[in-house]
């Protein structure tokens, strides 16, 4: 069974990470519903939320080890407009489609590339967040956002173990060997 196809079937899925195929799917099946992000645990963008940006990124990069690596992302950026504070009618996933229809004819998405979205308010610092999770609630689709943390990903060839050594807090800091942290 394709992902897409599990789109279409269960209430919830958990995945990695999201391409935007993968997305415009989940929206084309739930047009008729309020489209909702949640950026951290039971927190949501507000509705006055409007999607301002849409950017499709080329990463080329080179990391600790030497190795080198390219991949595509689709990042949209959500705002909260502070002309609309106190609204309580989210965007619905119809006009969300039709927004991001319009950006796709005057600039095709890659559509196999990773999807994410920006975002930040007074309390939440400016993140480029991933699709964690989606839920439908009622009459809405719940986009669960996550931070990803940043990561070595040369660890082999860097000598880092995944495992972080753990040192009992009854151990001194520093021994008189020079041992110190």
């Amino acid at each position: 069974m394709l992902i897409s196809e599990l789109y279409m079937t269960e209430k919830t899925i958990k995945f990695k990470h999201m391409k935007t195929q993968e997305f415009f799917k989940v929206l084309e099946s739930n047009q008729d519903k309020s489209l909702l992000f949640e950026y951290a645990p039971n927190l949501l963008v507000g509705a006055n939320y409007h999607i301002t940006e849409v950017k499709h990124l080329t990463i080329d990069s080179v990391d600790c080890g030497s190795q080198t690596d390219n991949w595509q992302e689709t990042i949209i950026q959500l705002w909260e407009s502070p002309n609309e504070l106190g609204k309580t009618d989210y965007m619905s996933v119809y006009k969300a489609l039709a927004i991001l229809t319009k950006v796709g004819r005057m600039k095709p998405y890659k559509l196999d590339s990773e999807i994410k979205f920006e975002y930040s308010n007074a309390t939440f610092h400016t993140a480029q967040l991933f699709v964690n999770d989606f839920e439908i609630k009622g009459h809405n689709l719940i986009v669960k956002l996550a931070v990803e943390k940043t990561d070595c990903k040369a660890k082999e060839t860097c000598g880092v173990q995944d495992e972080l050594e753990t040192v009992s807090i009854n151990e001194p800091c520093c021994s008189p060997d020079g041992n110190c942290c």
